[in-house]
């Protein structure tokens, strides 16, 4: 890729286990992730960012005690980081809740080789894969076209799942 505003490259992605030490790099993403949603508010900043500290804070708790056996990692690009991947893993399905990159790393292709990669490992152990998305998050497009289906909807989060195609006999 080259030109006028394109973005370099990807060497390498990789995965390693979140430590307390990235709370802060966590956190970072996780305020860019509502970045959007915050910008049309009336708030002050201090104001957004002790709501926006609570809402993290009540996340990372909900997770830790709701999906004790999640993998909570950190997606290091070209050896630096640059979001997270919470990935529960079931007997019956692999449960993405959370993927996310900091904004410079969006629209790279990283966020579909990381899927990929779980699909690849939900279709060799017969599992399915699901997600919640937020009605209108541009991701909801990369999941349709990497094959999750919706299940359910709640008006605001969408229910996704991804299963492999059972082969047929004629």
């Amino acid at each position: 890729m080259s030109g006028a505003g394109a973005r370099p490259s990807v060497q390498a992605v990789a995965l390693r286990p979140s430590a307390a030490q990235d709370t802060e790099f966590l956190r970072r993403v996780y305020y860019s992730t509502r970045e959007g949603e915050m910008r049309v508010l009336p708030w002050s900043d201090a104001d957004k960012a002790a709501f926006l500290d609570l809402q993290f804070r009540a996340q990372k708790k909900h997770y830790e005690e709701r999906y004790p056996d999640c993998a909570f990692q950190v997606i290091e690009i070209d050896g630096a980081a640059a979001g997270r991947l919470y990935v529960d893993r079931g007997e019956r399905d692999i449960n993405v809740l959370d993927i996310a990159l900091l904004p410079e790393h969006r629209g790279r292709g990283i966020g579909t080789r990381l899927l990929e990669a779980i699909l690849a490992e939900a279709r060799g152990s017969g599992r399915t894969v699901s997600l919640h998305v937020e009605q209108y998050n541009p991701a909801r497009r990369l999941y349709q076209r990497l094959g999750f289906r919706s299940i359910e909807s709640n008006g605001v989060y969408e229910r996704m799942e991804w299963r492999a195609a059972r082969a047929t006999v004629t």
